[in-house]
């Protein structure tokens, strides 16, 4: 194998096989508030969510099909994927960061699961999250070789920045502080 992942793959590939997971995460946190949220604008949010992250989940699995011959390989648990390793593709944290990692994940989940306040707790995990899905839909435009990606990460960018947004505007409303 090369010198760590983007030796062996191309941004799009690392794009596809980063966000896939990162995605899972926000379905996983809009599934948990479907049944404890307690204001309906986090349920509405959290079927947005679902919807739209489990559409391009499944879009971004069909191209990698056509592109690169093959399923899109998994997430290990330490984070790293079955090609390349994971070498410095993204950016500081692309590869271990927010929720690539699922002992990440499950600590966020469990959290988010025994959360007091579940609105509240979904609106700070949620944030963040989005944070970086926007910063990682972003660096990879840069380097994109496929335009319909091209296209799906200035659409994931533009729509999560939305819903951050959203949710700063909520949190202030509903807990007076940003």
């Amino acid at each position: 194998m090369g010198g760590g992942l983007m030796g062996s793959q191309s941004m799009d590939q690392h794009f596809i096989v980063m966000m896939i997971p990162h995605h899972h995460g926000a379905i996983a946190m809009a599934d948990l508030a479907l049944t404890r949220a307690k204001r309906p604008e986090i349920k509405e949010l959290a079927r947005n969510i679902k919807a739209s992250q489990t559409s391009e989940n499944a879009q971004m699995r069909t191209w990698y099909r056509q592109w690169y011959g093959g399923d899109v390989p998994a997430m290990t648990r330490g984070g790293a994927m079955g090609i390349g390793g994971m070498g410095g593709g993204m950016g500081p944290g692309m590869g271990m960061g927010c929720c690539s990692g699922m002992e990440m994940m499950g600590t966020s989940l469990a959290a988010l699961k025994n959360a007091a306040d579940f609105d509240r707790a979904f609106i700070e995990q949620m944030i963040p999250h989005h944070r970086m899905g926007v910063m990682m839909a972003s660096m990879a435009q840069n380097s994109s070789q496929h335009p319909q990606l091209k296209a799906m990460q200035q659409a994931m960018g533009k729509e999560q920045s939305r819903e951050i947004e959203q949710m700063t505007q909520w949190y202030r409303n509903w807990y007076g502080t940003t």
